[in-house]
């Protein structure tokens, strides 16, 4: 039998604690491992429960999810992150998924999306609508130049099929999609996305995403 994906909740409101554990509860394949009420907490609960995914509130009132985030995601085998925001702090979110987390849900997220954004990101997806995505992008300023040309410059060195994929992963595309728009199978776009992430230097796919954005190919 497949061992759970366990999760860790930060989040300063015990309510939202309470209910996050309602939602993931009622799952056979999620356990709720533990709880914070603060990033100051982090360390010490990812030491003591070894959770494969945090849901991370970014408004706390100590140390703020986006601190937490950077710091954790720095660590070697660090658990994938998602942030929980409202819509009107779009920038934080943003530095969030800079800092290395896997995608952000809306606290209203139906429960349903939640356990499958838990799922999805415990096995090396994202969680980037295509929709939301562009919203957030929306909101946020447009590259400085050498931002842009830094980022292309790193795309420039990519493989024709590797920029390929790293162009659909920018859209948010799941890796079964990609796999049908390349007419290639989900492990060859999993080895592809690997490999990128190698020669990027980065850590999730998130970050290929954002690096797509920066260059002005989204």
């Amino acid at each position: 039998m497949t061992e759970p994906v366990r999760v860790l909740i930060v989040d300063d409101d015990a309510l939202v604690r309470a209910g996050l554990t309602m939602i993931l509860s009622g799952a056979d394949d999620v356990a709720v491992v533990g709880q914070a009420a603060d990033g100051s907490e982090v360390p010490a609960a990812v030491a003591g429960h070894r959770p494969d995914v945090v849901l991370m509130d970014i408004r706390m009132p100590g140390i703020d999810g986006l601190t937490a985030t950077e710091t954790l995601r720095r660590r070697p085998g660090a658990p994938e992150v998602i942030v929980l925001t409202t819509f009107d702090a779009d920038e934080f979110v943003l530095r969030a998924l800079r800092a290395g987390a896997s995608g952000f849900l809306l606290k209203d997220t139906p429960p349903v999306e939640i356990l499958h954004a838990v799922r999805r990101v415990a096995h090396g997806e994202a969680m980037l609508s295509p929709t939301v995505t562009r919203r957030l992008i929306a909101h946020v300023a447009a590259p400085a130049p050498d931002g842009r040309q830094r980022a292309r410059a790193a795309l420039d060195g990519l493989s024709e099929r590797e920029r390929e994929v790293a162009m659909l992963v920018g859209q948010g595309r799941s890796n079964a999609a990609i796999a049908a728009e390349l007419f290639m199978s989900v492990a060859t776009v999993k080895a592809h996305v690997s490999r990128l992430l190698v020669k990027l230097d980065l850590n999730n796919r998130v970050q290929i995403a954002l690096l797509v954005h920066d260059a002005g190919l989204a």
